[in-house]
């Protein structure tokens, strides 16, 4: 094993992230190191190198670090006594950090944990480089015949989908319809579990045609092109007067209303999207009556776990586009500018 390595990092609050030589990491008592098979992309990451230096530093954020907190990859070192897994073995890591001893934790909650403020990718050396040092061997998930390549995706755009897909399970009886707003990365893992978990029709909505050409071969039995304001009228005909669940992986102003006009009574809207839009409308007559209204951020360990499984049984496919280490800034380039069929990952090894 060479003494150093490549390793995509911030360097400095506020300036854009570098590719740079650093030391390899060496596993101390009850760490981990993994050498990395791909570490997925996240839209994210654009906005943790402008954070300001005073939250990060609030947050406990330590300057500088590595971006990446989709990983997949192969044990290469274990420290002083760690058991389980072995050298050479494929896994996974799990995305979202939590304590495992607070309130959230032990009611299988840890999503939810506020430890996962800093965690591998933000604000801890992360997955953009040859290495990466696990902390606690409680992250490391095995894996059983996926590709660690496939696997780096399932960890956080993967399991956070399903995180939407599980909340909304309870509504969704035959002869309902699912709304999926956003058909990316998020929104294609969506579509295949509420097909894998469901007996609903589901719509998908997305103005880019990549991505409602992909949200139909992954299942969608109809796709509809952008939001304006003939989209709730057309949503409204597709499921019938409603739809029992609509899932917003964008969550912009026009795609919080629209989703919210497009669901039927009782029905459950789930704001996935971080795309900081506000609901203007009225409280009173502007919301669907009896419905539920759900957001939340990342994902808890038995949502990657069952993801991973789904994966194992061939109940998903993982679309993906490679890209080599050397190219990350073209990688996040095309990232931003869309149009891609699948996840973003980077091969270290090319």
């Amino acid at each position: 094993m060479s003494e150093t390595m490549l390793a995509y990092r911030l360097v400095a609050w506020g300036a854009p992230p570098e590719l740079v030589e650093v030391p390899v990491p060496n596993p101390g008592p009850g760490q981990v190191l993994v050498r990395v098979a791909a570490n997925g992309l996240c839209h994210s990451d654009f906005t943790m190198g402008e954070l300001p230096r005073e939250i990060g530093e609030a947050l406990d954020w330590s300057m500088p670090f590595t971006l990446g907190h989709e990983v997949g990859g192969w044990i290469a070192a274990l420290g002083a006594g760690v058991d389980g897994p072995a050298e050479g073995d494929a896994v996974a890591l799990r995305s979202p950090t939590s304590c495992g001893s607070c309130w959230y934790c032990t009611r299988g909650q840890d999503s939810a944990c506020s430890g996962g403020l800093v965690g591998r990718g933000y604000g801890r050396d992360g997955g953009l480089a040859e290495y990466v040092l696990v902390d606690s061997a409680g992250d490391v998930l095995a894996l059983h015949g996926l590709d660690p390549v496939l696997a780096g995706p399932l960890t956080d755009a993967g399991a956070t989908s399903y995180h939407a897909v599980r909340r909304a399970l309870p509504r969704l009886t035959p002869g309902t319809t699912a709304v999926v707003i956003g058909a990316g990365g998020l929104g294609a893992f969506a579509i295949q579990f509420l097909k894998a978990l469901s007996p609903v029709q589901v719509v998908a909505v997305d103005s880019d045609p990549a991505r409602l050409q992909l949200a139909a071969a992954r299942g969608a039995d109809h796709v509809v092109s952008g939001v304006d304001r003939e989209t709730v009228r057309t949503l409204l005909d597709l499921t019938g007067g409603g739809a029992a669940a609509v899932l917003d992986f964008v969550g912009v102003d026009a795609t919080i209303k629209a989703g919210l006009r497009s669901l039927r009574p009782g029905g459950v809207y789930g704001l996935v999207g971080a795309g900081m839009g506000t609901y203007p409308g009225p409280w009173y007559g502007g919301m669907p009556r009896d419905a539920e209204i759900f957001t939340f951020q990342g994902s808890s360990r038995s949502d990657v776990e069952d993801v991973l499984a789904l994966a194992d049984s061939g109940h998903l496919t993982i679309d993906i586009e490679r890209f080599a280490l050397a190219e990350v800034a073209d990688a996040y380039a095309a990232l931003e500018r869309g149009g891609l069929r699948g996840r973003v990952v980077v091969v270290p090894g090319g």
